[in-house]
Order: C-alpha cells, then sequence, then structure tokens
C-alpha cells in the first residue's frame, strides 16, 4: 500500500470518530511512521513485538495548566499494521481501530479501559 493510500485511511479512521469527540481533542497531532523508533520500544518495555500505534502527551483528564507546549502525538505505525494485515478491507479496519484506541488514550483511558470500551464496541 502506497503511504497516500495509507495516509487517506488514517484520515478516515479520524472522521470515524464523530464529531462529538472531535471536536473536542485538544492540541494533538496524529502522524504516520513506518516504526516505532527504539526509543519509543524502550519506554513502553516492548521486546519483539509489533506496535500499531502511540500517543505521547497529556491526557485531557490529567490537563492542568496547561499551555504552550507542543501538541500531544498520536503515531501510527505503517509497517506494523501491514505486517499483520495483507487484504486492504483488514489494513483499512486495523487504522480504524488504531486511530480509536490511541484517541482513547488522549481521552484518559488507561490500556486496561480502552480493552474493556473496545470489546464493548466490537460486542
Amino acid at each position: 500500500m502506497t503511504n497516500e493510500e495509507f495516509e487517506k485511511l488514517v484520515g478516515e479512521g479520524i472522521d470515524a470518530i464523530g464529531e462529538k469527540f472531535l471536536s473536542r481533542l485538544k492540541n494533538v497531532e496524529v502522524i504516520i511512521e513506518d516504526d516505532p523508533t527504539p526509543q519509543q520500544m524502550e519506554k513502553l518495555k516492548l521486546h519483539n513485538t509489533l506496535l500499531f500505534g502511540l500517543y505521547e502527551g497529556v491526557p485531557l483528564t490529567k490537563r492542568q495548566s496547561y499551555g504552550q507546549v507542543l501538541p500531544d502525538k498520536i503515531t501510527i505505525f505503517k509497517n506494523s499494521i501491514e505486517r499483520v494485515y495483507t487484504r486492504p478491507e483488514d489494513i483499512r479496519q486495523a487504522v480504524k481501530n488504531t486511530v480509536w484506541h490511541e484517541i482513547a488514550h488522549h481521552f484518559g483511558m488507561d490500556e486496561e479501559q480502552v480493552r474493556a470500551a473496545e470489546h464493548k464496541r466490537d460486542s
């Protein structure tokens, strides 16, 4: 899949979030990288693991005196997703789910809460 096609899927994933939540995204940028950096993997204590996405920043629920800071960053890792999924429709769904997952972290959900919400959403 080309970078442009993948970028379009990320845009679709963001659009699927819905205006109710998109309007509440504050100071966050979504980017695409091929792979996580060694520093990102070390910070998460991940070894020999594929990482689809990563939220780096201060969740909305933890912001108090919050100003003049760089945007939070959500990174979607193209190569990791494409290593697991080969069919375009599967890649599209994985990207959509990953974007949703990382935006949930931006709204203050920890990993356990996100997984529970995903399970409830998919049921």
